[in-house]
């Protein structure tokens, strides 16, 4: 008997390592096949393989918390639209709907149920983010979702392998790009397919008629180990709160985490109620970044599964702005949502207090570039519009034992979006891109740095830009004595400073100037080794006045 349970260990183990390579090869086909920029380049996507219940088993690494987390839950949705004996071969389902998915209305999930010998034996499911599906755009200036853009209930996109044309064509009269978004419902679509594909090899090669005593074993261990962690931290509620720039008047975020023997529950209760403007967010994507921010420092080398989500609730005021119901505005959810895991580490730093990170930039600086109607005929490529969301980031918050990250995203993990690719997929030119001195937060371990961009049309002609920026009222504050990071900026070179959320005009023959917020720093500057200063300074990362004024340094070690 002994014997047996070691072999059922190893052969656990050899298929959750295979369950790991076939979801990251899903991964990467979404993004070898994506036609948005921001899902090709930046990789804003998730992808996963779920029970037949619905649980989610395995990740891919390559994607975002908010993505991957939301999606967790979001498959369950679907089998209660659809349950999972009345799918047949060549079936896939879709949504984008805010509360049933992933928060907002500019991400398509695709699921599709995988069948051995017309038997289900599991779901893949996948997301990535659209551009552009219609409405105002992307953006914060919607007051209700019905302005966001198309809303697709959960459905099929293929019925039996036939494509649902009517929809598609629904979709493609609702975008200002309808080749974008038709590719990516296909790149979607491929990489369930692929992971179906493996999966289905998987168990040829293991001789298994179904995953389910695995993936039950897979979901029961990453429980364990993740109530095994919490079990480890002293029990009580740990506060803290944090303000935000919202959009037209600041946020306030307030926290209660409390650990209760091997569980944690975080609520959100006295945040802010909700705003009149797009970025509201819907609970599950709250539940994605609060569960994250959990993890981060408790659990972190446990598997991300239906297992260990287990061992959080997320829970919010029903109506506040982390719990938004229908039908608030909820397009830039990503605005607020990813300034959550620096408040949960607030609340964790009172019982961790080596192992938590000063605050960072943590939301990411995307602003969605757009043609403008003020503009002439020929002005913008091939003489008709574009839309492009390209992504820039500012600086993480010091770590312990480290400084921060400069022009990192964190908490999402997206990546910056390429020069080059931007430039050639509208006619945009980014004259300058690079660090910005001194926009980490002083500290014995100084904060990631924020970079400065400047933008211009290609031919000179005005254009949009909708912005979703934050920590600018309110920058990102350093830990234990540390200095606060740089507060953002976005202006118009020799011109007006313009506003953090909302869509503007950029003049014909003028320049965007994004300056991208800095992290904070922990410890005291001036217990800060002299010999990172003078690197700090010979890099160009601080200059001779903060060195002197922040750290003390007169340029000898």
């Amino acid at each position: 008997m002994k014997g047996k349970t070691g072999l059922d260990a190893i052969r656990t183990q050899l298929a959750w390592n295979r369950l790991l390579a076939i979801v990251e090869e899903q991964a990467q086909t979404i993004m070898r096949t994506a036609f948005s920029t921001v899902v090709r380049e930046a990789g804003d996507l998730s992808a996963g393989v779920f029970g037949t219940d619905g649980s989610m088993l395995a990740q891919a690494v390559t994607g975002t918390p908010g993505h991957v987390n939301a999606m967790a839950s979001s498959v369950g949705n679907f089998l209660a639209r659809h349950p999972l004996a009345t799918l047949r071969p060549g079936d896939v389902l879709l949504t984008n709907d805010p509360w049933l998915a992933t928060g907002h209305l500019n991400d398509f999930t695709v699921v599709t149920p995988v069948f051995r010998e017309d038997h289900p034996v599991a779901l893949f499911a996948s997301t990535s983010h659209i551009a552009d599906v219609g409405g105002r755009g992307f953006g914060p200036d919607a007051n209700q979702v019905f302005e966001e853009g198309i809303n697709i209930p959960i459905g099929h996109l293929f019925r039996g392998g036939e494509l649902n044309q009517t929809l598609m064509d629904i979709v493609r009269a609702n975008v200002r790009d309808p080749v974008v978004a038709e590719g990516d419902l296909y790149s979607l679509t491929a990489s369930n397919a692929m992971g179906g594909e493996q999966l289905l090899k998987m168990m040829a090669d293991f001789e298994i008629d179904s995953i389910d005593a695995v993936g039950e074993r897979i979901v029961a261990a990453s429980e364990q180990a993740m109530r095994k962690e919490i079990g480890a931290l002293p029990n009580g509620t740990y506060r803290h709160e944090m303000d935000v720039d919202g959009y037209d008047e600041p946020v306030h975020i307030a926290c209660a985490l409390t650990v209760e023997d091997d569980t944690i529950g975080v609520d959100f209760d006295g945040t802010s109620g909700p705003s009149r403007y797009g970025i509201n967010v819907p609970l599950t994507y709250t539940e994605a970044y609060a569960s994250f921010g959990v993890r981060c420092v408790v659990g972190n080398d446990v598997p991300n599964n239906a297992g260990s989500l287990r061992a959080v609730r997320v829970t919010a005021p029903e109506g506040c702005i982390l719990n938004a119901r229908r039908p608030a505005a909820v397009s830039a959810r990503h605005a607020l949502g990813q300034m959550l895991p620096d408040v949960i580490l607030g609340c964790l730093e009172q019982i961790l207090p080596n192992a938590v990170p000063a605050e960072g930039a943590s939301c990411i600086w995307n602003p969605v570039l757009l043609s403008s109607s003020l503009a002439g005929a020929g002005d913008n490529t091939g003489g008709g519009d574009f839309v492009t969301n390209p992504i820039f980031n500012g600086g993480t918050g010091a770590r312990p034992g480290k400084d921060g990250l400069s022009t990192t995203a964190f908490p999402s993990g997206v990546r910056t979006t390429p020069t080059e690719v931007n430039e050639v997929t509208a006619p945009i030119l980014i004259w300058r891109k690079e660090y910005l001195a001194d926009s980490g937060g002083p500290g014995e371990l100084r904060g990631g740095l924020g970079q400065v961009i400047e933008i211009a049309h290609a031919r000179g002609a005005p254009f949009e830009v909708s912005k979703m920026f934050d920590r600018i009222q309110h920058p990102a504050r350093g830990r234990r004595g540390g200095g606060s990071g740089r507060a953002g900026r976005v202006y118009i070179k020799h011109g007006k400073e313009l506003k953090g959320k909302g869509k503007e005009t950029v003049p014909a023959g003028t320049t965007l100037v994004l300056e991208t917020p800095g992290g904070g720093g922990m410890g005291d500057p001036i217990s800060r080794d002299p010999a990172a200063v003078r690197a700090d300074l010979e890099s160009g990362l601080v200059s001779e006045a903060a060195a002197k004024e922040s750290y003390g340094y007169g340029g000898a070690d």
